[in-house]
């Protein structure tokens, strides 16, 4: 046996190795050259069974008769790019005249199996050229992040997608979110990884977590306020309201509106307010709505609608002020009482994890994407984590958040404790820390406040 001949059974051990433990290593190494070749010497063939050809012009039609040649073919949408990613393929494609993008987002599934690729998504980029991104391999069963993302004020990778492009949570685009899902289905690593993006942030954490606090009270040091009951949630939320009323005054008093002042100069929010005046953003964590929702007494049900109400007002009024909401349960549909259906209408972004039936993935996707809808009860029970995201444009994706445990979140909360603003409003719902436990003490999910 030669030297070659070994060399070669090595490679190509290497390559099944790698393919079966470290698929990312495997595309990287081996699978874009292979992919990007067999895209590029199938690209006609594929586009005409696919359907994605035009016929020829007319002009090219006089051309072929007036130079006695064969009648010209089916010509494909034109390649501008093909760019390799750690995760697959992306091609940008100039469409033919007569071509619509709605056509090679239909395609999707037929030129997944045509490349031999696991995944295929398409998006317009602008009038008449699309971006067709290709995956290699399941990038979702085994999240890895990228070293690199592009966080932002506000901004905060939260998971990656189907794609192999990071999802990013923008509070600022996406003031307010949903978050639905069954238990054991992945909403609590969502959450915490929600906490762990914002934690370095100037940004003030405020949770309301009505089972008694197991899931947001370890992270109890990075929170500016958190409560554990309805009760306590309703005071706090009337103080959230009074605050963001408080803000307001502050802006209206900025706002300095003179025939003299340039419109670039008027401040209509708080990220218009110079850095010196500008009050801490707060994101609010809601862990169950359903524990503020439900009743039993006429005494809970007055409570229970003065909690919906706060909440409203602060959905409908609160971007503005900086105050962003992030409300997760099992379900969220009318069964919750009046105002509920009110509330989930301001709730633009909207994440949907394995559900229990389809009525609940419609209280997410039902007004926004019936596709969503399928996609988000076809989610498997041995998958957690998976989810599926969308928001009122109608756009929805497939995506996964790294796992977290909840002793990685609160090593990270302890880190940045120092970042936790005080907010005069709130200073009575300030969580009483002491002392941080040593990181390699095991942390369960269901343990107690630290006090």
């Amino acid at each position: 046996m030669t030297a070659l001949t070994v060399a070669l059974l090595l490679v190509v051990a290497s390559a099944v190795i790698l393919r079966w433990r470290r698929p990312a290593w495997y595309w990287l190494a081996f699978g874009v050259a292979f992919a990007a070749v067999r895209v590029l010497f199938q690209y006609t063939s594929v586009m005409d069974a696919c359907g994605l050809t035009v016929p020829p012009s007319r002009w090219r039609l006089a051309l072929a008769r007036l130079a006695n040649r064969p009648v010209p073919e089916s010509r494909a949408p034109r390649i501008l790019r093909l760019r390799p990613t750690r995760t697959g393929l992306v091609l940008r494609l100039k469409l033919r005249p007569g071509q619509d993008a709605f056509d090679v987002s239909a395609s999707c599934d037929r030129l997944r199996h045509s490349f031999a690729m696991y995944g295929v998504t398409s998006r317009e980029l602008r009038s008449g050229v699309v971006e067709v991104r290709m995956t290699g391999y399941d990038v979702l069963k085994r999240v890895q992040m990228p070293a690199k993302t592009d966080p932002a004020p506000m901004r905060v990778p939260v998971a990656l997608r189907e794609d192999g492009a990071v999802h990013y949570r923008d509070y600022r685009a996406v003031p307010h979110g949903l978050t639905l899902g069954a238990t054991e289905s992945g909403k609590s690593v969502y959450q915490r990884n929600l906490v762990a993006g914002l934690a370095p942030m100037n940004v003030a954490l405020v949770g309301i977590d009505c089972k008694q606090g197991v899931e947001l009270f370890p992270l109890a040091r990075r929170f500016s306020a958190l409560a554990d009951n309805p009760d306590t949630a309703l005071d706090l939320l009337e103080a959230l309201v009074t605050h963001m009323e408080g803000v307001y005054q502050l802006i209206r008093a900025q706002q300095r509106i003179t025939v003299n002042v340039s419109d670039a100069e008027i401040a209509a929010d708080i990220w218009d307010l110079p850095d010196h005046l500008r009050p801490v953003p707060v994101v609010v964590l809601v862990d169950e709505v359903a524990e503020l929702a439900l009743f039993a007494t006429k005494d809970e049900e007055k409570r229970r609608d003065r909690i919906i109400t706060a909440l409203v007002r602060l959905a409908q009024l609160g971007r503005a002020a900086g105050i962003y909401l992030e409300i997760c349960g099992q379900r969220f549909g009318s069964e919750l009482g009046k105002g509920i259906t009110m509330l989930r209408a301001q709730l633009t972004g909207r994440t949907a994890h394995r559900v229990n039936d389809e009525s609940s993935a419609n209280m997410a996707f039902g007004d926004i994407s019936p596709d969503a809808v399928l996609a988000a009860i076809q989610i498997p029970t041995d998958t957690p984590g998976i989810a599926v995201t969308g928001d009122s444009s109608g756009g929805w994706a497939r995506i996964r958040a790294p796992h977290t445990t909840l002793r990685q979140a609160v090593n990270l909360c302890n880190k940045h404790a120092d970042r936790t603003p005080d907010l005069p409003a709130l200073a009575p719902f300030r969580p009483v820390v002491g002392t941080p436990a040593p990181s390699s003490e095991p942390l369960a999910k269901a343990a107690p406040a630290t006090v």
